[in-house]
This record gives structure tokens, sequence and C-alpha cells, in this order.
């Protein structure tokens, strides 16, 4: 089921980002004043939808906010951005997860701090699967296990095509693989007994999983399929933030899967191809949103 205007349901993690552009990192008991300030919603899956609706498509992210004012800040910039939002901890006075961040000016490196998930435990809602049926695509990013898993299933009893945001190893993955038809997992996601990414590619796919790929930064992404195997090279640029480049490399692979029909090599390549251009692109400028004011 594809429609002129994709719809993706985006299962996983939400939280407010504080983005810090920075000379370098503080060494101990040192003060820094940031160059700039970026402070929006993150989190993989977030970013994912936010890409996928900034590309045209219709995108719901099944998270957790909760009411706390910091979570009103992140619900006004989903709103803003075109995605809407299905709070499964709308009821939670707790702060959301905050994601402290320090990009490096002169590399685009950046560093990360959050609690992620940790605080919460999602129940899957009653009309998940109305939610699911209702879309093209689903895109999971390893975040909010027991949500994950449900919804895996029914996208799976639905004949929904599934998507794994791989960042790393978490607990559950290995539940969530026979569910997912594309992986596209980082050089960070390490999966028991496997060091390289030919170990990666070869445990996804003995594990169930259809297309797999693994990005590895500005070296070409590597992937695997039923039919062959090959490499996408990423576009050269220069890079000022690498950061959210691996979230919006999957809303733009998410955008371009939902709206193709059954999956040859070919295909696959030319949709990792043209996701990684969006993420080039992305990490071009600072922040998770400058690049969308250049589309």
């Amino acid at each position: 089921m594809t429609r002129e205007r994709p719809e993706g349901l985006f299962v996983g993690l939400c939280t407010l980002d504080v983005i810090q552009l920075v000379d370098h990192a503080p060494a101990p008991n040192q003060k820094l004043t940031a160059r700039r300030q970026v402070v929006t919603a993150g989190g993989p899956a977030t970013n994912a939808a936010a890409t996928f609706a900034h590309l045209g498509g219709a995108a719901r992210l099944l998270t957790a906010i909760g009411s706390h004012p910091l979570g009103h800040v992140v619900a006004a910039d989903l709103n803003r951005l075109g995605v809407t939002v299905s709070d499964h901890a709308a009821d939670s006075v707790e702060p959301p997860a905050v994601s402290s961040i320090l990009v490096t000016a002169s590399s685009g490196d950046r560093a990360v701090v959050s609690t992620n998930a940790t605080g919460y435990r999602l129940a899957p809602p009653e009309d998940l699967d109305a939610l699911v049926a209702a879309c093209d695509i689903v895109e999971f990013d390893g975040h909010h296990r027991e949500l994950a898993q449900a919804a895996a299933q029914a996208a799976r009893a639905a004949g929904r095509r599934t998507v794994l945001d791989g960042g790393s190893w978490k607990a559950g993955t290995q539940d969530l693989l026979p569910l997912i038809d594309v992986a596209v997992c980082s050089d960070d996601f390490h999966p028991p007994g496997t060091h390289t990414p030919a170990d990666t590619l070869r445990f996804l796919r003995e594990h169930g999983v259809v297309w797999a790929a693994v990005s590895r930064g500005a070296q070409p992404i590597m992937w695997a399929g039923p039919d062959g195997s090959g490499t996408v090279d990423v576009p050269a640029v220069p890079v000022a933030d690498t950061l959210g480049a691996g979230d919006i490399l999957h809303g733009a692979l998410a955008h371009r899967l939902a709206v193709q029909g059954p999956l040859t090599s070919q295909g696959f390549a030319e949709a990792l191809r043209g996701a990684a251009a969006v993420a080039s692109q992305a990490c071009a400028s600072f922040g998770t949103r400058a690049w969308m004011r250049g589309r």
C-alpha cells in the first residue's frame, strides 16, 4: 500500500537536544563559551520522522515525552516540523530525556550524554494495529523495547515494510531482527561475535533481515541482500557537524522505501545513494535542522 504522499510510523526515542558548538571539549573543571547553541527535539526516530516529514511524507512518532515544561518545548518543535506525535507518557510529570551535545567546530565530531529511554517502559497502545495499518512503512531505533516489538509484529501481520536504525546493539535487538525487512546500522553496531562490517551484514542476514547495510561515516556504505551485495559511495562535503547524520539517513531512506515496490539490489542501492546525499547535505551545517532551510 503506497500513496502519493507516503505515510511513515516512527517508533523510538525522543529527547530534548541541547547542542553547543565549541572549539574543543573542555578539560576537567574548565568552563567554555560556546560559539553557537541549538535547542531542538532529538533522538534517532525523532530526527528520522522530521526528515521524512520535511521530504514530503506524513510522519507519526510513537514515543515518550510527558507533560513537563521541557516536554512542551519538544512537542512544539515537532509540531512546527509537521510530525504528528503519539505520546505514550503524556501523564508523566518527569522531564524528558535531555541530550547534552558538544560539537567540535574544527572537525564536526560530536560527544553526546543522555539518559535515552531508561526512564520509561511503554506498553503498546490499544490503537497500535490501526496506526500500523494506516502507514506505508515503520521505522525503529531500538529504544522502547516492548513498544517496538509489538509494533514490528503488527507491521509484519499487516504486510508493512519495516526498517531498523541500528545505532548500537541493545537489549532486545535480537528479538526484533526477524521482524525487520531493512536494517541500516552504524559502524558502532556490534552484534555478539562480530568485529567487522562484513560480520555485521552476515549476522543480520542470518537472523532474518532481508536487506542490510552498514554506514561508516564518509566511507562507502556496505550492503547485502538476497541477490547481491556491494557498496554505495557517500558524497564528499565540508563537514560542519555529524550529529544526527545517521538519523537523517534513515528518514530519507524510509521516505524512498515507502513508495518503492519489491526491492531489488539495484533499487536498494539507489535508495541508499539518495539517502546518503541527504545525510551528507545535513553534515555541511551545524545542528540537525539547518540543512532543511536549503531544500
